[in-house]
């Protein structure tokens, strides 16, 4: 049960009903992370641009930026995120086996070896971020990343334990 009000569609006026529009023609709907976020329209509306900024735009395909998320928000045991996410990856055309793949044993996935250094790094920066040796970062530059890519995904990386941190402790429930 979530922990904090939810502010609806119905419920939603002026700045909140205006920033739920965009939502719905990006998202197709308002999802219960951003009704959560909603009961402090400015918190709502950094936020969203944050998501836009960080996940709808940039160097990065959205596909990597997607396993990015499920792995980091599994890494912090966020049931909400890893859901939303696994479905978007759906969406985008993975499927489910190899979703599952990625969750359990990242290394014997059906992906690229170039992704699963990346997704390793992903969760060694959630879980312990003090250990990455300037070897382990410098695989990432190896693999032909440059300086903006490593910041955009850190950046993704930073917005999903935000969010896992927020969703967790207000017990939001995954409303797909």
């Amino acid at each position: 049960m979530n922990r904090t009000k939810l502010v609806s569609e119905e419920e939603a006026e002026g700045l909140v009903e205006e920033i739920y529009g965009g939502i719905k023609k990006d998202f197709g709907g308002v999802p219960n992370l951003f009704k959560a976020l909603a009961v402090k329209p400015g918190i709502l509306k950094a936020n969203l641009e944050k998501v836009k900024s960080i996940m709808m735009t940039g160097d990065l395909d959205r596909t990597l930026k997607e396993m990015v998320a499920v792995v980091v928000s599994e890494a912090n045991g966020c049931d909400y995120c890893v859901g939303a996410h696994s479905a978007f990856l759906n969406q985008l055309g993975v499927k489910e086996e190899t979703i599952n793949e990625v969750l359990t044993d990242i290394d014997s996935a059906d992906i690229s070896k170039k992704r699963k250094k990346i997704l390793n790094f992903a969760v060694q920066s959630t879980t312990n971020p003090h250990q990455i040796s300037d070897a382990e970062f410098n695989q990432i530059k190896e693999l032909g990343f440059t300086d903006a890519e490593i910041v955009e995904l850190v950046s993704v990386i930073d917005l999903f334990t935000s969010f896992n941190i927020f969703l967790d402790t207000l017990e939001v429930q995954l409303d797909l």
